[in-house]
């Protein structure tokens, strides 16, 4: 199976320049937790979640409208092709720690996110080239709910901070 038969296309990005309270506005139009940052040519540089927004907030003492999505998020970005396999996907989500993977095309342009939303919806028991197994969906949600133990891994799942190839 690969990643486009079963990513979600239509997808709502954003700008380095936006600012947060955008970006939420996004997130809040779409029901998602996250919105892909991508440059003038839609080329993705990196992504935001709903929590980098928070903490932003909070840790600056500033209003949404008052910082831009370029000033939360990292220039770690992990992605993956829409040819893809989807095990080769799920071996970096897992492990990465990601719950969303922006899928990019050979020149980094956004074609869609791969979420594990995506996966667990689209798994089932048996062998189908069709699903994915019950088994890779069940490892990979292990692996993404995992504590993090060592000090100075809190970027690690956190899409913000960065989302199978690092571009």
């Amino acid at each position: 199976m690969k990643v486009q038969d079963i990513m979600t296309a239509d997808v709502e990005a954003c700008g380095p320049e936006s600012d947060l309270a955008g970006a939420a506005m996004i997130m809040w139009r779409k029901d998602c937790g996250s919105v892909p940052v991508v440059d003038a040519e839609r080329r993705i540089v990196g992504m935001i979640t709903d929590r980098d927004i928070c903490m932003a907030v909070c840790t600056r003492n500033k209003l949404a409208t008052e910082l831009k999505v370029g000033e939360v998020i990292s220039g770690k970005v992990y992605a993956c092709a829409p040819d893809d396999d989807i095990r080769d996907a799920l071996e970096t989500m897992q492990s990465s720690q990601l719950r969303r993977l922006p899928v990019v095309d050979a020149d980094g342009g956004l074609r869609g996110i791969l979420s594990i939303n995506d996966v667990v919806l689209h798994s089932s028991r048996g062998k189908s080239k069709k699903h994915i197994s019950h088994r890779d969906a069940m490892e990979t949600l292990k692996a993404l709910s995992e504590h993090r133990t060592s000090e100075g891994d809190d970027d690690a799942g956190d899409e913000g901070a960065l989302s199978a190839a690092l571009i």
